[in-house]
């Protein structure tokens, strides 16, 4: 087997996760992480990526090969710096330049929500360069837990509000909190941890200007709980998967479901937004309520 095949790896900070060629021995291993170790002195741990990424919360799981014992990432971009954990969290460096973009288009005074939002890598870039206060949603416990540690070390505290949980109940709660279909006050600054139960719309908006979602591989699209939370002029950025030359049948089925909750959109932008396996890519679609 040749050994060439394991060279490349990814880089998450102080830790290297290598995919090894299945029938490569321990001992080759080995020797392949001290390499990676002596020549990359930033780097102080090697994993090994065993399977690949799974469910909504994307973990994956990885074997210790040598360097420091721990599975805790410190990953700096974009002026940010986060931690997170890399069996029980998701991280893509890939989306480095898309969370830059993304950030570049914030006012400081838009409100907006990211879904799926992951230790907070976005949320945080947003907020960093926008200076607005964005609503941060994710699934993920250990993903949350890291998110509010991450906030913490870029002095976002009271920028970044946290909503846990699954966002179709925490649509529903929002919308039973409003008796009127009108803009919230912004939340107070001391609001980074928001009680989903107890919500009431002096902490979070009943409709927010920008909602960002960048979504793993699921087939729920997640349109319906964005539309509910959109008003005329909220701009969606959607995320989603296909092979190259299917992208026309994703803006379709954005263009269907926002039918289906009569209403009416205006696409911005189609976009490649990387390469996740041969001929397939990750496609964002930027849109607007009209």
């Amino acid at each position: 087997m040749s050994k060439t095949r394991a060279r490349a790896f990814n880089l998450l900070g102080n830790i290297a996760v290598v995919n090894f060629p299945r029938k490569f021995r321990v001992k080759d291993k080995k020797k392949f992480a001290e390499e990676i170790l002596k020549s990359n002195k930033s780097i102080r741990t090697v994993l090994e990526k065993k399977g690949k990424i799974k469910g909504r919360l994307r973990k994956i799981s990885t074997q210790w090969i040598a360097g420091e014992k721990t599975k805790e990432a410190l990953y700096k971009e974009n002026g940010c710096v986060f931690r997170f954990n890399v069996d029980t969290t998701y991280f893509s460096p890939r989306l480095s330049n898309e969370r830059k973009e993304i950030a570049s288009l914030i006012r400081k005074t838009d409100s907006v929500l990211v879904m799926f939002a992951g230790v907070a890598p976005l949320p945080i870039v947003i907020a960093k360069h926008s200076g607005a206060r964005i609503f941060s949603n994710e699934i993920n416990r250990d993903a949350n837990k890291y998110g509010r540690l991450n906030a913490e070390l870029n002095k976002l505290k009271n920028k970044v509000i946290f909503l846990d949980g699954d966002i179709k109940r925490i649509v529903k709660k929002i919308i039973s909190s409003f008796h009127r279909p009108s803009l919230a006050h912004p939340p107070r600054r001391n609001q980074n941890n928001v009680n989903v139960e107890n919500m009431t719309e002096s902490i979070i908006p009943r409709y927010f200007d920008f909602i960002i979602m960048p979504r793993p591989q699921l087939k729920d699209s997640f349109l319906e709980q964005a539309f509910y939370l959109s008003k005329k002029g909220t701009k969606i950025y959607y995320y989603d998967f296909c092979r190259v030359g299917e992208e026309k049948e994703i803006v379709e089925k954005i263009k269907h479901e926002a039918g289906k909750f009569k209403k009416k959109i205006k696409i911005l932008n189609i976009k490649h937004a990387g390469e996740i396996a041969p001929y397939k890519i990750r496609l964002r679609v930027d849109f607007v309520v009209l």
